[in-house]
Formats: C-alpha cells, structure tokens, sequence
C-alpha cells in the first residue's frame, strides 16, 4: 500500500466545532473543499463547548482529531465590519491562554479562499456572556482583537484530551462601529454566514499543512 501522506491524505482526522446551528449549516454547506470534515455543533457557551468536545474526543470517539474552533464573533478593534475575518494567535480565558499552530498557513489559505475579506491575527478571548460597551473596551485594551464565547473552552478541551493541533478561525458579526443593535445587524449577518460558508478549503490546507516536515 502507498504511503498515505504522499497520496496527500490526512492521516489525522479534522474536527470543526461551533457553537450554533446557523454556523453548521455554513460550515457544512461550503463549497470547494475535497474529502469529509466532521462539523460539530457544540451549543452556545464556554460550558457546553468543553462538554460537547469532551465527549467527541475521549473514549469511542475520535480522540486523535485536529480541531479548529470556528462561528461568529464579536470583533474588538477599530475599522472591522461585519464580515472580516479572525484567525487566533492564541484564545484566552479566565483558565487561561492557548497557542494556536499554524496561524501563518491559514491566514495565507483565507486570503486565498475569501480574497475580498478582511483577515485580522491576534490574540481571541473567550467570555461567558455577550460583551458591549465598556467591557469591550476593556477587552481591547488588554490586547485582544475579538471576543466570542466558545473558542478558548474548545481549544483547552481539546488539548486536555492530547496533544493536537488547534486553531479558531471567526468571522465578524457584530463590530463597534457596527454593534448588533444597530439597523445593519440583518445585512451583516448575511455577510458573516457567506464568508463562513466559504473558509472551508481553507481549512483543508491548514489540515494537509500539518502533515509536512518541520523544518
């Protein structure tokens, strides 16, 4: 039998989670990605992420998995709009920070993959609740470029549960100059489920990155 990283298959599978059935059904709409991905839905929140995680990679499940956190954000830094992307440095919560691999290889993919879009890299912090106002600015001020509520809890899930590659890729929603509140909030949700609808390839060249030798 041929070697099947010559053949340039994954020999590590590729996990997606998300937190809400709209991102699902983005994610698993896209176009142009070749071969299966498994697209979790984990429910909203930094507690049901770590659960849903949890039970898909521990035992009977698929333990060796590559994991990209992926869905909507609230972007923090000036100049955003609904519809830029976000690609992790690291995640950050109150338990924590997580390095993420590969961040190079998919900000390179996603400009490929959405060449009209907007890529942002820096640090994505995690909260437990919606973030407006001043706590947003407080959040920025600390460095962090996005906040959504599951990221972090994922990629430290995952990593509680073996060493893998991880990586959160995000897609504006709701920015300061564009809040949700706002009148543009619909216009800016089509705009965000479109660009989600089309990361996926990128995804998969991130995932046939990790099978290249390390230099």
């Amino acid at each position: 039998m041929g070697d099947p990283r010559r053949a340039g298959s994954p020999v590590t599978p590729l996990l997606v989670a998300c937190a809400l059935g709209i991102e699902q059904v983005a994610l698993r709409s896209g176009r142009g990605a070749p071969g299966p991905v498994r697209v979790l839905r984990t429910g909203m929140g930094p507690r049901a992420a770590e659960a849903a995680v949890a039970r898909l990679l521990g035992p009977g499940g698929i333990p060796d998995a590559a994991v990209i956190a992926s869905g909507f954000c609230a972007g923090l830094a000036p100049g955003m709009h609904p519809g830029d992307l976000v690609v992790a440095a690291e995640t950050r919560d109150a338990d924590g920070t997580t390095p993420c691999t590969g961040t190079g290889v998919l900000v390179a993919a996603l400009a490929r993959a959405v060449p009209d879009r907007r890529v942002h890299t820096g640090p994505l912090t995690g909260s437990d609740h919606v973030v407006r106002g001043v706590e947003r600015a407080a959040l920025r001020a600390e460095g962090a470029i996005a906040v959504d509520m599951e990221s972090a809890a994922t990629l430290r899930t995952a990593l509680c549960h073996g060493p893998r590659p991880v990586a959160a890729v995000r897609v504006v929603v709701d920015a300061p100059e564009h809040e949700l509140v706002r009148i543009g909030t619909v216009r800016g949700g089509i705009s965000a489920f479109r660009v989600l609808r089309a990361v996926l390839p990128a995804f998969y060249e991130w995932h046939r990155s990790l099978l290249l030798p390390r230099r």
